[in-house]
């Protein structure tokens, strides 16, 4: 067996495993990634962030317009696209490791498997630029242990794709139980995440709008957040208020809360995630 080092991070109570392998020569097995996030004999968190140089990235997925890539995995040691969540926690390791700089005004460009993620400092944390979203035209049944009959879902892609269910009460969402894996029908190709929200009340506040959200992460379960489905269910949301909602938002997970908003340009609605990043401890551990 080998010794690897390692960090423990999270943005609002979503964790991850950081290893820093800057020149890419560490190749580490879905099994060995299972076995490092598992909570009960491994280190424990609901996905790891391998920190390695673009340039060290095979040439279909490399970003060669940033210098880090951030090699996401889930805790089941499958490959995700994109992590909201994980990007800031990214960035707080590669500021606190001094592999890079971040002054107030100055951007950090991060790559991923779906392209560059530009980030900046923000009021309460870290800023992510997600890119460009779109809504998918596929209506999506779906079933959750604690609700009664199926309900309709709403596919949003920020770089991964989501299915945001909309509930009735806060209640609704207390009694959810997301030990069991919602059904979806039909299942999306590449699966979903799963983000069930309730609106605040009121929903709007000094232009802000405001709900609550639970989420069910494929290839891990539920966790206390998921940025990429923060910034969804503001969407599905904004998208369900009609014309008139506002284009900032605040969503609270068990986790925290995390901000959302949404930019207009030529191109598109670009869409972007604010929150907290924290780096928790350090060690080595045996690698299998």
């Amino acid at each position: 067996m080998s010794t690897i080092a390692f960090t423990k991070g999270h943005g609002t109570g979503n964790d991850f495993v950081i290893i820093a392998d800057p020149d890419g020569s560490l190749h580490l097995t879905g099994e060995q990634i299972a076995a490092l996030t598992d909570r009960r004999f491994g280190i424990g968190g609901d996905g790891l962030l391998r920190v390695v140089r673009s340039a060290a990235i095979d040439a279909g997925t490399a970003t060669p317009d940033a210098e880090w890539f951030m090699d996401y995995r889930n805790a089941d040691g499958s490959i995700s696209e994109m992590c909201g969540n994980g990007v800031r926690v990214f960035v707080k390791y590669l500021l606190s490791a001094g592999y890079a700089t971040l002054g107030s005004g100055d951007t950090l460009r991060i790559g991923t498997r779906a392209g560059t993620k530009t980030v900046t400092l923000s009021e309460n944390g870290f800023e992510v630029d997600l890119g460009l979203w779109r809504s998918t035209s596929d209506e999506v049944l779906v079933r959750a242990h604690g609700l009664k009959v199926a309900r309709p879902g709403l596919g949003i892609d920020v770089g991964n794709p989501h299915v945001v269910v909309a509930l009735s009460s806060e209640a609704e969402l207390d009694g959810l139980d997301l030990m069991v894996q919602p059904i979806l029908d039909p299942v999306p190709a590449d699966g979903a995440n799963v983000e069930f929200v309730v609106p605040a009340e009121p929903l709007i506040t000094d232009g802000v709008g405001a709900i609550r959200m639970r989420v069910f992460e494929r290839g891990v379960g539920e966790t206390l957040s998921c940025g990429t489905g923060v910034a969804a269910s503001a969407l599905a949301v904004r998208h369900w208020a009609g014309a008139g909602a506002p284009d900032r938002w605040t969503v609270d997970v068990p986790g925290g809360r995390l901000g959302v908003r949404v930019v207009r340009t030529d191109a598109g609605e670009r869409v972007l995630l604010s929150g907290p990043a924290s780096l928790v401890f350090s060690g080595e551990i045996a690698l299998a």
